[in-house]
């Protein structure tokens, strides 16, 4: 049978408005701030072969990870022929099939349904989100964790519904092993009915195409593979070679160095990790499962971004990378901050490619920057948490500005309101502003950051942070300049002040008034500043994006007569 390309076209968007139908009834239904405000979650579907038919865009660092793992899944855990209609298999372990192969972190519980059609297996649903706490060492499992087991409650694959009947101990299992029961069964129960959902609309398209399916997919498949080969061939044939540092391990060691040779030849491209650092102590780690999903998400940003997501885009791509080593750690190598390699991953790759393709690469954004504060009040014996991805400013492009305040990258999480997190924590935000004289100077300029301050109404908070990118700043391109650096300051401009480690440092025990401060990391610049376009820099003077001393001695242009111009 022949397939048009309009139906095709028609039928890739079914699936992927069913993908993001399945991510947006978890964020309607959480109960979580991490899920209902951040909408830390993303939803794939396969067909039985484990192929990607479509993926909702939320976060980038799940790109494919949902898909990884139920490979694993399938091949050493539960195999197809062990699925039943209304059966739900959920893990959280990041280390399956033999190696690092598994979740993301073990806050990221993934649940899998399988779609039946006439009493065949035909595909799977499948549904990661980020749960606010799994049992850890501390609340929301931060601080500087040194092996997998501090980082909470392993769940295996299991199946906790079988056949449309829950499997109570499961989920008994799961509650007894979190601060915060009530939230996690409420997130849990959303996750799950979003994933039957999503499986039963994923059943009607193939009953709907009927016996064409099996070759509708394949042709969506082979599209995505044309369509990124055709992206890829248009980089100059060569190899290109790059290394970044990661700061700090939390344990005073480093820097540690992540090197990547790319080895790019006609229509496919090759990443090498080979000689990056070994895995370390502190719990920056990164699984394969994320470091394959970086690299995805990296080029997806050099290539057509209206190329489907699908299986296919993946084919003319290989990643390399050496066991034990920071971007394929081992067990029981600690990964709750693999963020940390998988930013600088991204910066990797832009930076190695930057004299290949400079119209396509970014420079550098304000990397893996967050903080998290949980304050557990005894007289109701509840626990409150709150964090957020903290938004810095991104890098610049050789034809755009960096974008001021946002979550950079692989994250994407959404900026909880402020409100929203004063009604459910014991906390008060101060300030929220962004930050003059901060993007990286350049022909387009590097986003800017922005100061945060809070302070905890309550005793017994804990806090923890982290930013990579604050002594080793955002590197710009082109002739651009750096981005600033970060700071964390506990009681800024009071009594007892003190600045936090630049990198990363331990829990911080916090008493009721005190107050957290970050002036976050922005992005670096792209090309000259000297050849920015006078109306731009008058434009940022007036939205105090810049001062008078950086228009004047970074940008070249005499405030005095840019106001004689504006008059």
């Amino acid at each position: 049978m022949s397939v048009d390309p309009i139906t095709l076209e028609i039928l890739q968007n079914k699936l992927l408005t069913v993908a993001a139908g399945m991510s947006e009834r978890l964020v309607r239904a959480g109960q979580s701030f991490m899920i209902k405000e951040m909408e830390d979650c993303s939803a794939s579907l396969f067909d039985v072969d484990c192929r990607l038919l479509a993926e909702s865009a939320n976060i980038p660092i799940h790109l494919n990870c949902v898909g990884i793992v139920l490979r694993s899944i399938l091949d050493h855990h539960i195999p197809r022929e062990a699925w039943r209609p209304g059966d739900i298999v959920v893990t959280n372990d990041p280390y399956l099939g033999g190696g690092s192969l598994g979740s993301a972190h073990t806050n990221d519980i993934v649940t899998y349904a399988p779609v039946f059609v006439d009493g065949a297996l035909v595909g799977f649903t499948g549904l990661m989100a980020h749960h606010l706490d799994v049992g850890a060492m501390t609340m929301g499992t931060r601080g500087w964790n040194t092996e997998i087991q501090q980082e909470g409650l392993l769940i295996p694959p299991l199946k906790m519904v079988e056949e449309g009947r829950p499997v109570p101990q499961v989920m008994d299992l799961i509650l007894r092993n979190t601060r915060v029961p009530a939230a996690l069964e409420n997130d849990l129960y959303a996750q799950n009915g979003s994933l039957v959902a999503a499986a039963e609309e994923l059943a009607a398209i193939f009953v709907e195409h009927g016996d064409a399916m099996g070759e509708i997919v394949d042709l969506l498949i082979r599209h995505g593979a044309t369509r990124s080969r055709q992206e890829i061939a248009a980089i100059p044939d060569g190899v290109y070679r790059g290394e970044v540092p990661i700061l700090d391990d939390g344990y005073a060691g480093g820097p540690h160095m992540i090197r990547v040779a790319i080895h790019k030849t006609g229509a496919e491209i090759t990443f090498d990790f080979t000689g990056t650092d070994p895995q370390i102590s502190g719990p920056v780690n990164a699984p394969l499962s994320t470091t394959m999903s970086a690299i995805y998400y990296v080029m997806r940003c050099l290539t057509d971004p209206s190329l489907p997501n699908s299986e296919g885009c993946r084919e003319p791509i290989t990643v390399i990378a050496p066991e034990g080593s920071l971007v394929n750690a081992r067990q029981p190598a600690a990964v709750y901050q693999r963020m940390v390699c998988c930013h600088a991953i991204v910066d990797l790759v832009m930076g190695a490619l930057a004299d290949a393709v400079p119209d396509r690469v970014m420079a550098d954004s304000c990397g893996c920057q967050y903080n998290y504060t949980s304050v557990h009040d005894p007289a109701t014996n509840r626990w409150y948490g709150f964090g957020e991805v903290t938004p810095g400013g991104l890098g610049a492009t050789a034809d755009l500005d960096g974008i001021d305040v946002m979550a950079c990258h692989v994250t994407n999480c959404s900026l909880p309101p402020v409100e929203a997190t004063e009604i459910e924590s014991p906390v008060l935000f101060l300030k929220r502003e962004y930050q003059t004289d901060t993007g990286g100077a350049g022909y387009r300029r590097g986003g800017v950051g922005q100061t945060i301050a809070y302070q905890v109404l309550q005793g017994g908070g804990i806090f923890t942070h982290t930013s990579q990118k604050s002594v080793i700043r955002p590197r710009g391109f082109g002739g651009g300049l750096a981005g600033a650096g970060g700071t964390w300051v506990i009681n800024e401009g009071r009594e007892g002040e003190r600045r936090l480690p630049h990198a990363m440092g331990d829990v911080e025990h916090l008493r009721a008034g005190d107050t957290v401060t970050f002036h976050t990391t922005a992005g670096g610049g792209y090309g000259d500043p000297r050849e920015r376009e006078r109306e731009r820099v008058r434009a940022d003077l007036a939205d105090g994006f810049i001062s008078e001393d950086a228009a004047r001695e970074v940008y070249g242009l005499e405030p005095a007569a840019a106001e004689r111009e504006d008059a």
